[in-house]
């Protein structure tokens, strides 16, 4: 069920009530599926009887109706993966979070000077990665990580044994014997990976153009923060195959704090606004 707090504007909403706001912002009537979601808004007092949009939703609709910029966080971890973002609007910035198993995500707005910070904090962005690594790049293929990443989706429960079966999956598709050693330690010490994607709507030859920007990484716990090269972001639907190249370079937080903030278009990248 949606729900808010007043005392700081935020809203726990799922995608169907925020498509059902959207329908309504626009003047309108939102589709049947979305009935039933447009009742809850209605009970928790969100939506007026005639379709009016409380006072509290002014920012989350005025972002979503002439966003700027989106900014889509996709973590996956343990839970399996969660989707946060923000959207920045012409005259607010609203960030949203989700949780593993949960419907709603929390959406709140923030201030612009903070974009990167809450980046940051999305992605649990920390110093301490104490280990020193055997190596500071490693290369590989997926077919090799999807030869890991099925040892420790069902592990014995033996952390040598699960241990070999992984360095045997890396090395069985084609790991060279140097990088199969660096490859099985971060597997088995990844914490999560994620994805940080910017969109906006750029200009190309005088002419409207959509823009990407990408940026992939491991979080290895004590083994650091691992940066993906390859595959290359931003990646389309099926152009990643089991013989793609993995290549993988160690990072630290201040670097992914240059990264997540080179994701950020400068004005003047921003196409002219209608």
């Amino acid at each position: 069920m949606p729900s808010y707090d007043s005392s700081r504007s935020r809203l726990r909403l799922a995608d169907r009530h925020v498509r059902v706001l959207v329908r309504l912002a626009e003047g309108k009537t939102p589709s049947a599926e979305l009935f039933p979601s447009l009742g809850e808004l209605q009970v928790l007092g969100l939506v007026g009887e005639e379709g009016q949009l409380s006072p509290l939703l002014r920012e989350l609709t005025e972002a979503l109706g002439a966003p700027v910029l989106t900014i889509s966080v996709e973590i996956t971890g343990e839970a399996g993966p969660v989707h946060h973002g923000v959207v920045v609007g012409p005259n607010s910035v609203i960030a949203h979070e989700g949780w593993p198993g949960e419907e709603e995500s929390e959406y709140i707005p923030v201030e612009p000077s903070t974009l990167v910070f809450e980046l940051a904090r999305m992605v649990h962005l920390r110093r301490g990665a104490d280990a020193q690594p055997a190596a500071t790049r490693v290369v590989s293929t997926m077919r090799a990580l999807d030869g890991a990443f099925a040892v420790i989706t069902a592990p014995s429960g033996e952390a040598e044994e699960d241990r070999d079966a992984v360095h045997k999956a890396v090395t069985d598709a084609g790991t060279s014997g140097e990088m199969a050693g660096p490859l099985t330690e971060l597997v088995l010490a990844l914490n999560s990976y994620w994805r940080v994607t910017v969109a906006w709507d750029g200009e190309h030859d005088g002419a409207h153009a959509p823009m990407l920007r990408s940026l992939a990484v491991w979080d290895c716990g004590p083994r650091g923060y691992w940066i993906r090269e390859q595959p290359k972001e931003p990646i389309l639907p099926g152009q990643v195959t089991p013989e793609s190249p993995l290549e993988l370079v160690r990072s630290d937080a201040g670097e992914i704090w240059r990264r997540l903030t080179g994701l950020l278009p400068e004005k003047e990248e921003l196409g002219p606004r209608p």
